[in-house]
């Protein structure tokens, strides 16, 4: 069974480690990592997630291994859910925050990538359903719809913001 390593409040690691799945226990922290893939054309490689992760559509995520750093979770979580292999000096890690209430650390990175053919990719069927291509509108028109998963959907809007200032 997969572990996670647990972070005290400052982001140092403790040490101490909990199984996937597990809950955080009190005064302790895990972290998530969110990675949005961007093309040429301004489009965001973006996931629909299978049933049994809510089956909303999203970017690619999830929780580095015990041992794993942020940016090594990151591409870990590509490359499991999307067959991809990605490189750490590509990606760019633009907001991190922390949520008191839910005990999470998110780093969320960004990627200027252009994937010519995105049915080539090797999706994890047991989170992704499949992958598409999409438009700011039309992310902004899923989450209108509640189909976009709303803390994918927050870190969105910050990188928006953080890409008018930083052009790739």
């Amino acid at each position: 069974m997969e572990k996670r390593d647990l972070y005290d409040v400052n982001r140092n690691l403790t040490g101490k480690t909990i199984f996937k799945n597990f809950p955080i226990p009190k005064g302790y922290y895990i972290i998530v990592v969110l990675i949005f893939i961007q093309n040429s054309d301004g489009k965001f490689l973006i996931q629909k997630r299978s049933k049994l992760k809510n089956g909303k559509f999203a970017t690619t995520g999830g929780h580095p291994k015990s041992g794993q750093t942020s940016i090594e979770g990151a591409i870990t979580e590509v490359q499991e859910e999307l067959g991809l292999d990605i490189s750490n000096k590509d990606i760019k890690l633009f907001f991190s925050n922390k949520s008191s209430k839910s005990r999470v650390i998110c780093d969320s990175y960004y990627l200027k990538m252009d994937i010519l053919d995105i049915s080539s990719l090797r999706l994890q069927k047991s989170e992704v359903e499949f992958v598409c291509w999409l438009s700011t509108d039309e992310i902004k028109k899923l989450m209108k719809e509640n189909k976009f998963f709303s803390s994918h959907y927050d870190d969105f809007e910050v990188l928006l913001d953080w890409l008018k200032d930083n052009k790739f």
